[in-house]
């Protein structure tokens, strides 16, 4: 169990909780090796023993140590301390995305976009390093009190993908894509799909989808149009609203391809808000069925006749301007109907119809008459290559609808849970496997059978005539069908003269516990001061390893407490409390008062309280050490009087004097100060009330690439047209106190 001021692997000190989630609980802790805080993720106690959820909490350090970037949050360490499996990141000083909507109702136009590009540009780091996060969520979102934006928890939610929706360790189902929520295959999309709706949060206050069960959520996802974000917040500007309404299109196919695409969008649309430059993709109506109009027809029919008789425009013409040889001075086949001509024989027919103006005037008038009765069809009709092609095209027509028909069909009853689909047991059914024999078996045989099947083995031992290690009985019967992550309970044949204690020296209590248990040991646990073995750590054990004790025997492990701190007292957290207060913890302590400092402060919250303290609590010193305080006496104000430059060669190598940038400061908590389109550098900007420490310059600006002409090594001129491309990038910005 995780207490305040325990120190984790000799190094971490554990300072306050200040957070929680589905399968870990997050602390505020302190490096004392890198003097340095940071952030202590600690699985929960009641998943110790459940071998998926620990390799689930295993695979989000593994995933996220192999990111870093400045919009994720980074992982410095990882491991097994004092029974408790824990994961050190970066401490973000900030509160969740989540909260920080709740806090403002919802978030600007401009502070919403700025948000999303950040949470995309880590996001497009993870896609390039072929990382899902899977779990997108304002929940999962951090700000920073400097304005920075930060995405964490990757990984667990790639590694509950076989959970079930209402799990608490999914992600909510108020942002799961439509795939996700089928349980089919995700990748970059889904991620792109869940940033939509977080920004249709963003900018309206509320999420698009809502029901009383999560089923009844992920069937909206699944079936119900996404609304307009402008539905609810008629001020948003029209690029904006295309950007959510892409992101959130059902089928992947029809959504950004990539998180580049949705970023070049996001950063236009600070510049050009009305544009109307987000190209929507619909790839049903690009290749969907249609009727052939009137139109279509002739053009088919002109196309036909063009490449059945490629000379037609070099034949000779009657009187009324008409050429001979098409299909109208064909030679009569038995059914009455006009054959196409063929080769020399045609030639030698339209002759003698020269010659026979008779028949010229027949010809022309059954002509009239065939072209007035719908001359394609009849002629079609008459012509085997084209009848057969007509015939395939619509067989191929028919069973198309049918294949359709089908799919909408299948995936209507998925939907309403009638064979899959998002019903609950029917998710929690999806990866079920059948429960093996392993009855007869040797132990280490069964163990490996039923882990490759993603099952949980407990084993327990009791005396038989069978030969030791032999599986005697299994707790559920084979052929069941059951989960990944069951459990499993072995009996085991027992040796005649004991269980061989394992050796459990050098790990940790919880390891040593887990292991002597299932071995059928009862585990009694003592603790004594060390100054060589890692707190939490196996010191020694009775019976030694390797000896042999019988089944339901106690086995007894001495664990280090620590280095001895006999002596020595821990100094009181003295943060947020009156002065006198502080004063008071610091006797009882055995501790004294030091020097008091009044001093401005950014959180109105501490106005009054003491706001810094010279050791940091749950430090060991000695008795009689004093202890100086810093007490806030309000928030204090800034200012800030200098020069923007223009932007640099290393900032844009493109740049050219005199192009109109659009240059915004804004606050630490996002608060804008300044908001100017500057054409001439440096321009004096002069700020004052300010109510942060530190601030951000935004830049953006379109740089304008001439027409340019080259040859290829062809010796062939090549024209390269003008272009206009948007950059946009951040100064930090410190202010001074005002005095």
């Amino acid at each position: 169990m995780v207490k305040i001021g325990m120190l984790i692997a000799d190094r971490y000190e554990v300072l306050e909780k200040i957070g929680t989630g589905g399968m870990s609980d997050v602390y505020k802790g302190k490096d004392h090796k890198l003097n340095r805080y940071v952030a202590i993720k600690v699985l929960k106690q009641e998943f110790y023993e459940n071998a998926n959820f620990v390799s689930k909490f295993r695979m989000e350090a593994q995933v996220s140590a192999g990111l870093m970037h400045p919009n994720i949050v980074n992982v410095y360490d990882v491991g097994e301390e004092k029974g408790l499996f824990y994961i050190i990141m970066e401490l973000v000083d900030g509160i969740t995305l989540k909260k920080y909507i709740e806090k403002k109702a919802r978030l600007s136009v401009r502070e919403a976009i700025s948000i999303a590009i950040q949470v995309s540009m880590g996001l497009q780091a993870a896609h390039n390093a072929h990382i899902i996060h899977r779990d997108i969520k304002p929940q999962n979102i951090m700000i920073s009190k400097d304005g920075k934006v930060k995405v964490t928890d990757f990984g667990i939610a790639k590694a509950a993908t076989s959970n079930t929706i209402t799990s608490n360790v999914m992600g909510s189902v108020h942002y799961t894509s439509p795939e996700q929520a089928r349980g089919g295959y995700s990748d970059e999309k889904s991620d792109i799909y869940s940033l939509g709706i977080t920004l249709f949060e963003m900018l309206t206050g509320r999420v698009p989808f809502n029901g009383e069960t999560t089923v009844a959520i992920a069937i909206k996802q699944i079936q119900q149009p996404m609304p307009s974000p402008c539905e609810f917040v008629p001020e948003i500007p029209h690029s904006v609203e295309q950007i959510v309404l892409k992101c959130c299109e059902k089928s992947p196919d029809r959504r950004y391809q990539n998180m580049g695409e949705l970023i070049d969008d996001l950063k236009r649309s600070l510049v050009d808000p009305d544009g109307d430059f987000v190209r929507r993709i619909d790839p049903d109506t690009d290749g969907a069925t249609r009727m052939v109009t009137p139109g279509d027809r002739g053009s088919m029919r002109r196309q036909y006749q063009g490449t059945a008789n490629p000379g037609a425009d070099q034949l000779p013409e009657d009187r009324d301007g008409k050429h001979f040889g098409g299909a109208a001075d064909a030679p009569e086949t038995a059914s009455g109907r006009y054959a196409p001509p063929r080769g020399r024989e045609n030639a030698r027919g339209r002759e003698r119809g020269r010659q026979d103006d008779g028949r010229l005037r027949l010809e022309r008038d059954e002509r009239r008459r065939y072209e007035e009765d719908d001359y394609e069809d009849d002629y079609a009709e008459d012509v085997s290559g084209g009848r057969r092609t007509e015939h395939l095209t619509t067989l191929v027509a028919v069973l198309a609808a049918v294949i359709i028909g089908i799919i909408v069909i299948f995936l209507a009853g998925r939907a309403l849970g009638l064979w899959g689909g998002v019903s609950e047991s029917a998710i929690e059914n999806a990866t079920a496997v059948s429960m093996p024999n392993v009855v007869g078996k040797d132990e280490e045989s069964a163990k490996s059978s039923l882990t490759a099947l993603g099952l949980d083995p407990q084993v327990t031992y009791e005396k038989s005539d069978k030969e030791a290690g032999t599986v005697l009985e299994q707790s559920i019967d084979a052929g069941k069908t059951v989960t990944p992550g069951t459990t499993v309970s072995l009996t085991v044949a027992a040796s005649s003269e004991g269980i061989e204690v394992p050796n459990v020296v050098g790990i940790s209590k919880q390891e040593a516990r887990v292991q002597l248990e299932k071995k059928n040991f009862v585990v009694n646990v003592q603790e004594q001061p060390s100054d060589s073995v890692d707190s939490g750590k196996v010191i020694s054990q009775s019976p030694e390893a390797g000896t042999s004790a019988a089944s339901g025997s106690s086995v007894t492990i001495t664990v280090s407490s620590g280095p001895d701190k006999s002596g020595q007292v821990q100094v009181p957290t003295l943060t947020g409390i009156t002065q006198d207060e502080a004063q008071k913890l610091i006797e009882e302590a055995g501790l004294k008062l030091g020097k008091v400092t009044e001093v401005t402060n950014s959180d109105a919250n501490l106005t009054g309280k003491v706001c810094s303290q010279s050791i940091d609590a749950g430090e060991y010193v000695d008795s009689g050490t004093a202890v100086d305080l810093e007490v806030s006496t309000g928030v204090g104000t800034y200012y800030y009087s200098g020069e923007i430059d223009a932007p640099t060669q290393a900032e844009d190598p493109n740049y050219a004097a005199g192009t109109a940038v659009q240059c915004t400061i804004t606050d630490a908590n996002g608060t804008q100060l300044y908001n100017q389109t500057v054409s001439e550098f440096p321009q004096p900007v002069g700020l004052t009330q300010i109510t942060t420490a530190t601030g951000t310059l935004t830049m953006a600006y379109y740089d304008t690439v001439a027409e340019s002409t080259t040859t290829d090594e062809n010796g062939n001129t090549v024209t390269t047209p003008a272009s206009s491309n948007l950059v946009m990038f951040t100064r930090q910005l410190t202010f001074s106190a005002q005095q």
